[in-house]
């Protein structure tokens, strides 16, 4: 990936989740007609994230529903719904999106859709809403690659580390995803107690920004970070949980480090106007299921949605986890709702503060 300072895009940013074959609700539909042949089209944010998706649940779900089969393709933007939308040429049927970004737009961007057959008892609050379905928590952990500071007593600990240029020299990467904590770290790291976060001071989070911007890369996608911590071009970085294993996996020596650690849900909606809204939603129920859930969790190390689900992870999935014991610090989620009123604003902001 070329070195680049600043990214002009924001992305939704979502990895991988897994499904397994069972289908919500009852009724009939094209996704129950063994004759109606459905292709849906499914965007998220490539890379390993969507490799674990379609090995994980698209696969097995044609597997059981041999009508339905895939055609995937990324990014999620949100810009390219609004078009397809507008134009009345819907193509995307299933989106990762962030939930905020859906509910703003629920009944104009984004179908409503009926989750009733969804079973709720052992979900998280915030997984089912008329417009999305949470697939899981990301968690965005600030790391550092463990040769870029190889003693652990003079190690970065903390999130006003991450802003120390003169104590921790180096290069730093974000992502410019408003999922993915770029403007409540900053506020953190100046001062801002976790739980007097909402409703973000936006000028504050972009001025200490300020402070950091000549060394860091603000990378338009998860991809384009993972790709950037993988080949050395950044020291600190800010990255969700899903994208840290498979860079350890890989053999990335990286260090979490559990100060203050935003979460955030992820989700998935379908466009308003596309030709497969039944069997998009059918699709997406599964997602939910304690053995979807449980499935995504082991591959990818992000925070189960479903209580019910029994993990079993790998070592490097456990170092990652936020409800973990190695969290010994302070857990911080989103609020999905003061986004939802203001998505659009900030994601505004912060476009003229990147390209300013």
């Amino acid at each position: 990936m070329p070195k680049t300072r600043r990214a002009l895009a924001v992305l939704s940013a979502a990895v991988a989740v897994a499904l397994l074959a069972g289908c919500g609700g009852g009724g009939t539909s094209a996704a129950n007609d063994p004759d109606g042949k459905i292709t849906l089209t499914f965007t998220a944010y490539g890379g390993d994230g969507q490799k674990a998706m379609i090995s994980s649940y698209q696969k097995p779900y044609s597997a059981a529903h041999t009508n339905i089969s895939f055609v995937n393709t990324s990014p999620p933007d949100l810009a390219q719904v609004k078009a397809q939308v507008l134009s009345k040429s819907v193509k995307w049927d299933v989106v990762a999106v962030a939930p905020a970004a859906a509910q703003q737009n629920c009944g104009k961007l984004f179908e409503k859709l009926d989750f009733s057959d969804v079973d709720k008892s052992g979900l998280v609050d915030g997984v089912v809403s008329d417009c999305y379905l949470a697939n899981w928590i990301n968690a965005n952990p600030i790391a550092y690659r463990t040769d870029a500071y190889p003693d652990p007593s003079k190690a970065p600990k903390t999130v006003a580390d991450f802003f120390d240029l003169k104590k921790f020299p180096g290069k730093r990467g974000m992502l410019t995803n408003l999922q993915n904590g770029i403007l409540e770290y900053p506020l953190l790291a100046d001062g801002v107690a976790p739980d007097k976060l909402y409703p973000l001071d936006v000028p504050r989070a972009l001025k200490k920004l300020d402070t950091i911007r000549a060394s860091t890369t603000f990378a338009p996608n998860v991809g384009a970070l993972q790709q950037a911590a993988g080949a050395g071009q950044v020291d600190m970085f800010i990255m969700p949980d899903s994208r840290l294993v498979p860079l350890m996996n890989s053999g990335t020596k990286i260090t979490v480090i559990w100060d203050k650690t935003v979460t955030a849900l992820n989700a998935f909606a379908v466009p308003k106007g596309s030709p497969n809204k039944e069997a998009a939603r059918r699709f997406i129920e599964t997602v939910v299921s304690p053995e979807g859930v449980k499935a995504i969790s082991e591959a990818l190390g992000t925070q189960p949605i479903n209580k019910n689900a029994k993990l079993d992870l790998s070592e490097n999935a456990k170092k990652v986890q936020v409800a973990g014991p190695q969290n010994t610090g302070v857990t911080v989620q989103q609020d999905v709702g003061w986004y939802a009123k203001n998505f659009d604003q900030v994601t505004t902001q912060l476009n003229n503060w990147l390209v300013g």
